[in-house]
This record gives C-alpha cells, structure tokens and sequence, in this order.
C-alpha cells in the first residue's frame, strides 16, 4: 500500500502558514502533504475547502487539525480518501456540538472568553490576551511572527455544527494539550474519550509552533501504521 499523504487544517485566526514548520519535518521524513487555507466564513465553507483540498489531492491522506479545525474534519473526514483523524488540541464534535457549545459535562474554562473582540460579524483577538493565551510556552520569536499574521474571523464559525460525524466510522488520534490556555485540557480530554487513541503532550495550545517535531513524529507515525497495516 502507498503510504498516505497528509492534509493539515488550522484553527481560528490563523492560516495554512501555521503549519509550514511540521510541514518541513514531514518533508524531510518523505511525507507528502497540504495545509489548507481556510476562509473562516462558516463551517460549511471550511468544511467545503477541505474536502476540495482532499478532492485534489487525489490519494489517500490523515487529516490532521489543531483546534477549531477538529470540527472541520469532523465533518470532512467522511471523504472517501481519509483515512484516519488527528485532532492536536482540537474539537472532537458530536452531533448537534460547536465549537461554542460542547456537551462534555460542567468543565472549567479558559481565558479565551476574556480575548475576544466582536465587532459586528467579526471575531478578533485582544492584541495582548490572546497572543499569550495561544503563544505563552513558545519562544519570543515564533510568538512574535505569528501574532504578526492572525486575522479576524466571523462569528459564524463558533456556531456551526458539523453536518457528518467522520470518527465514528473513521479511527481516530487525539493529543491532548496539558498545558493549554485556549482549550481547557479537562475539556479535551472529555473529547478525546472519543476517539481511538490518545496521547498527552506537556505543552500549551500550539505545539505546531512550539514542538513541530513532535507534531511530525505523531503524524508520520500514523502513516507509517497505515502504510504497513
């Protein structure tokens, strides 16, 4: 069997950049792979852009997300083409969830409530608060240069709700952030009681950018597991 390639999905206010760090480690394992520019308009749209990115890819792949991107590919995961999910951080959704609205008990909550700017449609981050919320563990410069390029998002993203459940028919990783600001780690864990296996990683919110080694370690080795298995 070819080994699948990996198509890699971000989170709020960021973009397919996000990724470029991993995506360097994955290359220089012999790992082919996409990061998908996501509009962040709605749901639907992003989870449309991702399946069109699977549709061009054109082979099988692990579908990869950090954060909101895990309701992304909770839904573009039923694409023929993949073959397993990896959620880093991410929102592992059931059915009639959101990334505002998860029914995983009474957990505790984060700062991230505190950060948010809305204007009108638009969601933006405080320039001070959510920067060290989603950066705080990772070194001055890598903070400095991706604070540099988030965007505001719209507020429809935080309501959509997947149209598909990929991860009950697809298997699925999930690694849990323990030191995580944005996402609480109890609230991840509760998500993560969803999937096919686990790991717990001693980081924040960002290990992308933070640890993308490791990142890459979790991700070639689901593909070397599927390549053999």
């Amino acid at each position: 069997m070819t080994a699948p390639a990996v198509v890699l999905v971000h989170g709020l206010w960021h973009g397919a950049w996000c990724w470029d760090a991993v995506r360097g480690e994955l290359t220089g394992r012999g790992v082919d792979s996409v990061a998908v520019e996501l509009p962040l308009t709605d749901l639907a749209a992003d989870v449309a852009a991702t399946r069109d990115a699977l549709d061009a890819l054109g082979r099988p792949a692990v579908l990869v997300a950090h954060s909101y991107g895990g309701a992304v590919i909770t839904a573009a995961g039923i694409h023929p083409l993949v073959r397993e999910l990896l959620y880093i951080a991410a929102f592992q959704l059931e059915e009639g969830e959101s990334v505002s609205r998860t029914r995983v008990g009474d957990l505790p909550d984060t700062r991230l409530g505190e950060a948010l700017l809305v204007s009108g449609d638009a969601v933006d981050l405080d320039p001070v608060l959510g920067p060290r919320l989603l950066y705080g563990d990772a070194p001055v410069d890598v903070a400095v240069a991706a604070t540099a390029r988030l965007r505001p998002v719209h507020r429809a993203v935080l309501r959509g709700v997947p149209d598909a459940i990929a991860w009950r028919t697809v298997p699925s990783t999930y690694a849990v952030c323990t030191e995580d600001e944005v996402v609480h780690p109890d609230r991840q864990r509760a998500m993560a009681a969803r999937a096919t296996r686990v790991v717990e990683w001693p980081c924040g919110h960002s290990p992308q950018a933070t640890r993308p080694a490791e990142v890459a370690d979790l991700v070639v080795g689901r593909v070397r597991a599927l390549a053999t298995g």
